[in-house]
């Protein structure tokens, strides 16, 4: 039987649309403005390079731990609930973080927000699957440009606006982006309220939780309980995004100082990771639009990982001739993060599948690259040179490639995770 939700014409939609590209533009923003601004941190609240690497583990490690709960929130209170706890953590963080003296508070307020931040990248996929089940893909690709444009561009306007204001005003303008993400829900929450359920129909009311809204293809009101440890689509998922996000997070972390030591000047390493951040742009838009069509979406992942590798090996071998070339191909490997979050959506048939295989392979992939990135710059202290560091880049490389060829079938994870 036709769903119900796309029965509803885009009119009917726009406060979730807006709510959904709201947040996913609001979700990095307080990640990546903090790398540029470090030196001036470090004078202030007495960074080491110590807490340093604990500030860099924080994203991947808290995104893992809320990645794992929060499919039992959703489930517990619904997919609208666990938005608006995401939105209040991230920006009670966000306003803490500004007042503090010191590096441990500091600390632990972006804990906070990152809390915040996990539940959202795990609440994203399943909204999209729930109001808007018949545009996945174009929806999707709006999201994460948006997801692109955030991480983009609170790192390029860093240094000026502590520049001419100072470093609290520079991280704690984008806590009003987070809190703009409810204005727009609260109107479709009003306007959902006023919309009764169609009568035999496979999908409730979008004003009621998610979890009572994801019905089985067949119309059944029951949730079955899925145990994604089951699925083989879960863990190639999971290994696809611990491949993926390791790179990644080792880019946000080490680019601007690998760089500086290299003899760029801070500003210039600080665009280059900006840079790198918005060639995110491009792919997202093109991902979602393209990858969907494929019979085997492995070939579009393995044109990503040669960006990567390209990326990888200009950047070590020759890091001041065609620095931004090598930016360029490593910013175009950023695909491979756009075709995880559609793969949540096109290996789950219900709105509670996208859910579990959300938390799930968000959960175990970010935990898996958390400690990438402080043992990418161990391993560098310990040997002087770059060169095992660089290799672990090629490792990880080849641990999101054997997960690309798990969810390459077309299989979903209610198929074997019961």
């Amino acid at each position: 039987m036709t769903n119900f939700l796309q029965k509803r014409p885009w009119t009917g939609r726009i406060g979730a649309l807006v709510g959904i590209m709201v947040m996913a533009l609001s979700l990095r923003t307080a990640v990546s403005v903090v790398p540029p601004l470090l030196g001036e941190l470090t004078g202030e609240l007495g960074f080491t390079a110590g807490t340093t690497g604990l500030l860099a583990m924080m994203p991947p490690l808290l995104f893992a731990i809320f990645g794992l709960l929060t499919p039992v929130l959703i489930r517990r209170f619904g997919l609208e609930k666990a938005l608006i706890a995401a939105v209040v953590l991230a920006v009670a963080g966000q306003l803490g973080r500004v007042a503090t003296q010191e590096v441990w508070p500091f600390l632990g307020l972006t804990a906070v927000i990152m809390a915040g931040y996990g539940i959202g990248n795990v609440v994203l996929p399943p909204l999209v699957k729930k109001y808007f089940p018949d545009r996945v893909g174009l929806v999707t690709a709006g999201y994460v440009t948006l997801l692109a444009v955030g991480t983009a561009i609170s790192p390029q306007l860093a240094v000026p606006i502590a520049g001419a204001a100072n470093w609290r005003v520079s991280i704690g303008m984008w806590a009003s982006v987070s809190f703009l993400v409810l204005l727009p829900w609260v109107t479709q929450f009003v306007r959902d309220r006023r919309i009764p359920l169609a009568p035999h129909d496979g999908a409730t009311s979008l004003a009621q939780p998610a979890h009572l809204g994801a019905a089985s293809a067949g119309g059944a009101g029951s949730v079955p309980r899925l145990r994604p440890w089951r699925s083989p689509v879960a863990w190639g998922l999971a290994i696809f995004l611990a491949g993926n996000s390791a790179q990644t997070y080792v880019y946000f972390t080490w680019l601007p100082p690998y760089l500086s030591g290299q003899g760029i000047d801070a500003a210039t390493a600080g665009s280059a990771l900006a840079y790198f951040a918005i060639l995110g742009l491009p792919v997202s838009l093109l991902v979602p639009l393209w990858v969907p069509r494929m019979k085997n979406p492995i070939v579009a992942i393995g044109l990503f990982a040669v960006c990567w590798a390209t990326g990888h090996l200009g950047l070590y071998l020759s890091p001041l001739d065609g620095t931004w070339l090598w930016v360029t191909f490593a910013g175009l490997g950023q695909g491979t993060f756009a075709t995880a979050l559609l793969m949540v959506n096109l290996r789950s048939r219900t709105t509670h599948g996208s859910s579990v295989l959300s938390g799930f392979s968000q959960g175990l992939g970010y935990a898996g690259a958390g400690l990438v990135p402080l043992v990418f710059g161990t391993i560098h202290d310990a040997t002087g040179t770059w060169t095992a560091s660089f290799a672990m880049l090629g490792l990880c490389l080849a641990v999101m490639m054997t997960g690309a060829v798990m969810i390459n079938a077309k299989r979903y994870i209610e198929d074997s995770a019961q």
